[in-house]
């Protein structure tokens, strides 16, 4: 370690990345991350939970959390996912408030701001997926309209998905940590257990698969977690819950076959995500209407705060 950065203060704090559904929070996140900690997919509330990004250079920590999609939710799960996000503005050291270009939430964009002028931390506009821009021209006329709305600290354009302005977006942020000590060890990129991210990467592969509905009416329990060291092997069980018999045939498809391909697709994953071989075994189960009864969201893990 130099001189200079022994002097150096550490900094470190936690920030929060909110916005629409489907605007691509997740995929910034794995851009910052340079790995894959949130999953992702081109359907709308994919994000459940408040995923921790943790970020660890030698003079900072910035620990980012992903947060559901905010919107106008009327059923009761949906409202635990909006709570979700709007309760993590108060808890941060800034807010990254990403809209997508063109513009498709601009009533929800309204409502994210709204609340934005209630908290105290500083937050950055992120303008993301300006690669889906076809004139680029059009782009400062918007950044001047949301300038004129808010007081931002500063306006970056993105495209989460291509990398572009991420550097820069970092810059701004950890430009803002405050002095502080080191959250986590500096070895951890997240603070979800093994057993959440395989829950996480089935859900994934059943939003990639399948329409509709269905993968909205899904949740994941893991039931077994067994490593088996002297094989290089994880023994991983789960379960995935859905509400309703059509559901459940949906999932297992004709002989089988969806069952087997979501298994496929997210065993792979977990293999790349755990650095071994993973045995997965899956089950469906109905559920009846567990996003509508709170003993069902708390054994999901959608309760767990309250």
């Amino acid at each position: 370690m130099t001189k200079s950065s022994e002097q150096r203060p550490f900094k470190s704090g936690y920030v929060a990345l909110v916005g629409a559904p489907n605007v691509g929070k997740s995929t910034l996140l794995n851009g910052i991350m340079g790995e894959k900690i949130s999953i992702t997919a081109p359907k709308p509330q994919t994000t459940r939970n408040r995923i921790l990004g943790i970020l660890t250079r030698p003079d900072c920590q910035a620990v980012f959390v992903d947060t559901p999609g905010i919107h106008k939710a009327r059923d009761p799960f949906n409202k635990i996912l909006v709570d979700t996000a709007l309760s993590t503005l108060n808890e941060v050291d800034v807010v990254c408030f990403l809209l997508e270009v063109p513009e498709t939430h601009k009533h929800l964009d309204s409502f994210i701001l709204e609340n934005l002028r209630r908290i105290r931390s500083p937050v950055i506009l992120v303008v993301n997926k300006v690669d889906r821009l076809p004139h680029k021209p059009d782009l400062l006329p918007l950044m001047d309209h949301y300038r004129n709305l808010f007081p931002f600290h500063a306006i970056v354009p993105t495209s989460a998905l291509k990398g572009d302005g991420v550097e820069e977006l970092l810059g701004e942020i950890l430009g803002l940590l405050p002095e502080g000590p080191r959250y986590y060890p500096e070895d951890y990129s997240t603070d979800q257990p093994e057993r959440f991210l395989a829950a996480e990467l089935i859900r994934e592969k059943i939003f990639h698969l399948l329409r509709q509905e269905v993968p909205y009416a899904v949740a994941i329990t893991v039931d077994q977690f067994k490593e088996e060291p002297d094989r290089n092997l994880i023994d991983i069980e789960a379960t995935i819950h859905v509400e309703r018999d059509s559901q459940k045939s949906i999932l297992i498809g004709r002989q089988g076959r969806m069952i087997k391909e979501i298994g496929k697709r997210a065993r792979g994953d977990i293999e790349i995500l755990l650095g071994c071989r993973v045995f997965l075994g899956l089950f469906v189960r109905v559920t009846r209407d567990w996003r509508k009864n709170p003993r069902s969201l708390r054994e999901f893990g959608y309760l767990q705060n309250r």
